[in-house]
């Protein structure tokens, strides 16, 4: 048998110290036997839980270098497969509830109930960001993550005060957290090593004219959702005027859910067009216009109750014909893929009641939680896309063994190939696995691992003493 995937995820990985290094191999093996469970749980008795503790506490140890072997691992996936690579970053912010929060930091100032004056009571939310970037295949298949960085804002109050006056649009990148977007483009380009297959996705808060100029430096692709009304062609229009004049080249229909679950269907008006987009005035001596495409779809007959869809996004890939413009709006709905993984990690990971006491600490266990929700996300992919995949690659032997008998006899028939055993995990967490049913998700998948970790361990303990000769 080859690498587990706990030997994959962490071989790129040296934390300087070969304790280190195999107390992280040991901790993620942990975490993803028992997902979402609490860390004195998922590392059974005090003296792991303590020398986790003392892990995550380490100076020596970064959320950096805990992600530094999957990065590796996300790379050797990306060279084994062929075509294009999206890219899709997003922001997660992370909230805890501390006595002294400001060992953590805030991320923003919330406004709550009204008080008796009429005024509202405003109060700060302590916790972390993070700002990841995960590498897809075009089918959705998660190839794993390709850059994270983790930050608090160090001045817990008077956060307000902080804020300058200015135009924003004329502040440079480097001293605004934007340039995260940046950052994690080059990264996640360079470990990529192709970056002509990299498709750059990114929402609203994505659209930044210092990243078009990026992406034509590192020779990657962006298709981001358009945020500003830039100007366009010889300065004295907008990218939304010369839209405005452009006929709808069709349809196109997207599938999506809302928030509370409900499944809809829009109808969307396709335009699109190539043009000369201008940089902010501010910086029209430091950035050059630059030759893009823009597409904006925007839903036909929206229902009563309901924001219509209107997607406006901006590209540096080539858009000839309505089926190319559809095309990159089915890449851009991949996007949801990274809420996804966000929902996971929250969710599954429970990283929220995590009781570490600073931001260091908490940005390091979240590092090794990030991998734990990788996995559950493409094992839910791998699923559908390569159903026939060798089942010993994910599975021990233990729990092939235990997945097979804790399958209902109508449903143990061969093939027993690795969807078999996915949709036996889902089943072990609540998935009914009817005919009618949509492929098993990865919140059962996870709650299914935890219950599948407490069956390997009850046999462990179940089984019988090796008799004895004497």
């Amino acid at each position: 048998m080859g690498q587990s995937w706990v030997e994959a995820e962490t071989a790129g990985c040296d934390l300087g110290d070969d304790r280190l290094n195999r107390r992280l191999g040991a901790m993620l093996e942990a975490l993803g036997e028992h997902p979402g469970k609490s860390l004195p749980t998922a590392f059974q008795d005090w003296s792991n839980t303590k020398a986790a503790y003392r892990f995550f506490s380490n100076g020596n140890v970064r959320e950096d270098k805990i992600l530094e072997g999957h990065f590796a691992a996300s790379a050797l996936r990306m060279q084994a497969t062929d075509g294009p690579i999206l890219i899709l970053q997003d922001t997660t912010e992370f909230s805890f509830k501390r006595s002294a929060p400001e060992k953590i930091g805030f991320t923003k100032v919330s406004t709550g109930r009204k008080l008796h004056d009429g005024r509202h009571r405003k109060h700060t939310i302590c916790g972390l960001l993070m700002h990841a970037s995960l590498a897809i295949t075009p089918e959705g298949l998660p190839l794993g993550l390709t850059a994270a960085k983790f930050w608090s804002r160090a001045k817990f109050k008077g956060a307000d005060a902080l804020k300058r006056k200015i135009n924003p649009t004329r502040v440079p990148i480097d001293q605004k957290e934007s340039m995260r977007w940046l950052d994690n483009l080059r990264l996640s380009t360079e470990l990529a090593g192709a970056p002509e297959r990299c498709v750059h996705v990114g929402d609203r808060e994505s659209d930044i004219y210092e990243l078009y100029c990026l992406a034509g430096e590192l020779g990657t692709n962006f298709l981001v959702r358009s945020c500003v009304d830039r100007l366009a062609e010889d300065g004295a229009t907008t990218i939304s005027k010369v839209m405005a004049q452009v006929q709808s080249s069709g349809t196109h229909e997207v599938r999506f859910r809302d928030a509370q679950g409900k499944d809809h269907c829009a109808v969307l008006s396709v335009r699109y067009t190539t043009m000369t987009v201008r940089p902010p005035i501010g910086k029209q001596r430091q950035y050059r216009q630059q030759d893009l495409q823009i597409i904006h779809a925007e839903e036909l007959n929206p229902p009563e109750g309901r924001a219509p869809v209107i997607w406006k996004l901006i590209t540096n890939l080539p858009v000839a014909t309505h089926a190319d413009a559809v095309h990159k709006l089915e890449w851009y709905a991949k996007r949801w893929k990274i809420e996804t993984f966000f929902r996971t990690l929250k969710t599954g990971c429970r990283i929220e009641e995590l009781r570490l006491a600073t931001a260091d600490r908490l940005a390091n266990c979240i590092a090794l939680c990030c991998v734990v929700a990788w996995r559950v996300s493409w094992l839910a992919m791998l699923s559908r896309e390569t159903a026939g995949a060798e089942p010993a690659a994910v599975f021990t032997d233990a729990e092939r063994h235990l997945l097979e008998h804790a399958t209902p006899d109508r449903k143990r028939k061969p093939p027993h190939d690795l969807d078999f055993y996915v949709r036996a995990v889902a089943r072990l967490g609540g998935y009914l696995d009817r005919a009618s049913d949509a492929p098993p998700g990865t919140t059962v998948i996870w709650r299914g691992f935890s219950r599948l970790a407490d069956l390997v361990e009850g046999a462990r303990i179940a089984k019988p003493p090796p008799e004895t000769y004497g």
